[in-house]
């Protein structure tokens, strides 16, 4: 087989051809244009060769670019219509042609953009990026990749599904490991990532019939695929650093990340409370803030924002809704990462046949960086 980085054109801007173009929705955060603009300004100020597409009305975007001196960087795509939180996928599949969110799928899809970067409704922007970028060849049903912090040396595990299906076969639990590999080899740079399959035990005669099924694809793929499959993983695998990339249905997948998200919050309100009780533990707050700072840095979600659509023609970022300026920052960073990979086609060779071989391994040191 060729190699698969052969002939693959990154989308650039026009008369720079060291420029990576991204298309960015800049009405789909909860926050508003304002604190994507302002992580758009992060990531250009990190990354000179980052040019942007923006969709979203031109008289509310060029006044939030001229301010923070983007204008020469940005190009705007006018478009009125906004893709709220609520709306339904199936009525945005009929009606959204005129929004941010639809006009930043077709900046990718017409080879404007490499990847395109989304605040917005998760379930609209996948209805939109199935229908318009279309799934890859191979692939029954997308997902979404999102990263967990570890202990692993590059500080994070891959997860999908995180949510795109809630439903997964056993074929498909197949498909998310070959993609996850992918997607861990270019994004943290590990050669041959660790596979497990997400259960309710490590033994290998527990769980349903798919994960039992699953686990003989998984462990004949391994080679072909270039992976380590470990097996069976539980909840408490999910941030440890005996496995890389964590493959479990979408319905398990989103409950594991609320879950994991809402138990962050709780601790760190607890930990606040018990810091704060008394002047004593004020004190000891006090002498303990440069750890602490750290500890908040390492497990900081910003830092993380930015869940991959996984199984398109075309790569997709999903950024969390609530994202501001540092959140979005990173996310532009993942999309700026992938790109500079040639990540899409990769991972439409990894999955189009198990038995590429280290083509889509990382190379330079853009992709084997960790991501953050």
């Amino acid at each position: 087989m060729e190699n698969i980085d052969q002939g693959h054109d990154v989308a650039k801007a026009p008369g720079d051809s060291g420029a990576i173009v991204i298309s960015i929705d800049a009405m789909g955060g909860d926050r508003g244009p304002e604190a994507i603009v302002d992580g758009l300004a992060l990531a250009a100020q990190k990354s000179p060769s980052l040019r942007f597409i923006l969709h979203g009305p031109e008289g509310t975007l060029a006044p939030l670019l001229a301010a923070r001196g983007l204008t020469e960087r940005c190009e705007i795509h006018h478009a009125e219509g906004v893709v709220t939180m609520h709306d339904k996928p199936a009525a945005v599949m009929r009606n959204g042609k005129g929004t941010s969110m639809w006009s930043a799928i077709e900046s990718v899809r017409a080879k404007e953009a490499e990847v395109a970067v989304s605040c917005g409704n998760t379930g609209a922007l996948m209805a939109i990026s199935m229908i318009r970028l279309r799934k890859l060849p191979g692939v029954n049903r997308p997902a979404i990749a999102s990263f967990w912090p570890s202990r692993n040396p590059t500080g994070w595990n891959v997860m999908l599904d995180m949510g795109a299906d809630v439903k997964a076969e056993a074929a498909d639990l197949l498909t998310y490991g070959l993609m996850g590999t992918s997607y861990a080899r270019n994004a943290l740079g590990l050669t041959r990532p660790r596979v497990g399959l997400l259960n309710v035990g490590t033994e290998e005669h527990k769980g349903h019939a798919e994960l039992k099924v699953a686990y003989d694809l998984m462990t004949k793929a391994q080679d072909a695929g270039q992976f380590e499959f470990i097996g069976f993983v539980e909840g408490n695998d999910l941030p440890s650093n005996r496995v890389d990339v964590i493959v479990t249905d979408g319905f398990t997948g989103n409950i594991a990340l609320k879950t994991g998200e809402g138990t962050a919050r709780l601790a760190g309100e607890l930990m606040r409370e018990a810091l704060t009780a008394s002047p004593l533990a004020k004190l000891g707050a006090l002498l303990a803030m440069g750890p602490l700072k750290r500890m908040k840095e390492r497990i900081d979600p910003r830092r993380a924002n930015g869940g991959v659509f996984l199984g398109l023609n075309g790569t997709v970022v999903k950024s969390h809704g609530s994202a501001d300026a540092t959140g979005v920052a990173a996310a532009v960073d993942l999309a700026a990462r992938l790109a500079r990979s040639g990540f899409s086609a990769k991972l439409a060779a990894r999955v189009a046949s198990a038995s590429v071989s280290g083509q889509d391994a990382p190379q330079g040191d853009e992709t084997s960086e960790k991501v953050s």
